[in-house]
């Protein structure tokens, strides 16, 4: 990992609550410590990479990190800005039951009803499951074409949990579908007259707006999409915890991962008693039982295991990282 050249991302990624920040954090401190110049990045809806380097890098641009030599930048999106853009688009195209009903007292029912068919209320009131992750992800990669954050050789990115990273991997079919309604609508607002035109509050130039937004969106959905699938250049790690609840969602997050081409060949059990304490001597046994699936589970025995113990600590900033990725990262 630290020698590779080609190599340049890596998703830490798991169910949540399983400390993939703390790992994240981790892995960018050891490529910092090692010469790379290094960004972390937090897709997760519930941010804490703040709290794990003890530092605020939120704000939506990279943050220098303390005690690094300029060699660890960091960086919290905020995900739900996404769903904002998306839905401003979505509500420029929308049918609204007042509208719909104001048409039909004048005779165009027949017209209201077969825009009301392409459902587009859907994508106002839902947006797609994966979109806000996928959007902060592709800023990320818009972040890197700037000459400014171009250095990067290390891009660890802190993903949001397992099932938001799945979803966006099936985004792009969605928008295709998305699209497809919106520019069928635009068709059919051709047709109307400009009064009905005006009902809607939504002239051609509008219309066009949110076609090319969402031809952009696509776009930039598909390159994430590229980018996970990349086995030279992209790692995904499965964080999981010894428990068997935890040990089975992996195991279904990698065949998910396969059945999507999305490299995977590491998984650390974090939180690992090392150990035998009286008052843990339970825990200690439903953490073998785990163990011992981790082991008897075809895909997770295909991959490069490590075992993280569990510390009497809270791991937090720069220091106590780079202790941590000692014990992970070997």
């Amino acid at each position: 990992m630290l020698d590779g050249r080609e190599r340049k991302y890596y998703m830490v990624g798991g169910k949540g609550g399983v400390g993939k920040t703390s790992l994240s954090s981790s892995l960018a401190v050891k490529f910092a410590s090692a010469g790379h110049e290094t960004l972390v990045v937090s897709t997760d809806p519930a941010h804490s990479l703040s709290d794990s380097l003890a530092q605020n890098v939120r704000g939506g641009q990279p943050v220098e990190v303390n005690d690094t030599d300029g060699m660890l930048y960091a960086l919290e999106i905020d995900p739900e800005s996404a769903k904002a853009e998306f839905t401003q688009f979505a509500r420029a195209t929308d049918m609204s039951g007042g509208a719909r009903d104001f048409m039909s007292s004048v005779g165009l029912g027949g017209f209201a009803d077969s825009i009301a068919d392409l459902k587009l209320g859907e994508l106002l009131d839902t947006p797609p499951p994966g979109l806000d992750e996928a959007i902060a992800i592709a800023k990320v990669l818009q972040f890197t074409k700037d000459e400014k954050f171009s250095k990067f050789t290390r891009i660890v990115f802190d993903t949001a949990p397992t099932g938001h990273t799945l979803r966006l991997l099936s985004l792009p079919d969605f928008l295709d579908a998305s699209i497809g309604k919106i520019v069928r609508l635009r068709q059919k607002l051709t047709s109307a007259t400009d009064a009905v035109k005006g009902i809607f509050g939504v002239g051609e130039d509008k219309q066009d707006d949110a076609v090319e937004k969402l031809e952009k969106l696509k776009a930039q959905v598909k390159e994430v999409r590229t980018l996970f699938r990349n086995k030279d250049t992209t790692e995904f790690i499965i964080v999981t915890i010894p428990t068997v609840l935890g040990v089975s969602e992996s195991g279904r997050l990698l065949q998910s991962l396969r059945d999507e081409d999305v490299p995977c060949k590491r998984l650390i059990v974090n939180q690992v008693l090392k150990a035998a304490v009286t008052f843990c001597s339970v825990k200690e046994k439903d953490q073998t039982r785990a163990l011992q699936m981790c082991e008897e589970d075809a895909g997770l025995n295909s991959l490069n295991r490590t075992d993280a113990p569990l510390f009497d600590m809270e791991i937090r900033g720069v220091p106590a990282l780079k202790f941590f990725g000692d014990q992970v990262w070997r």
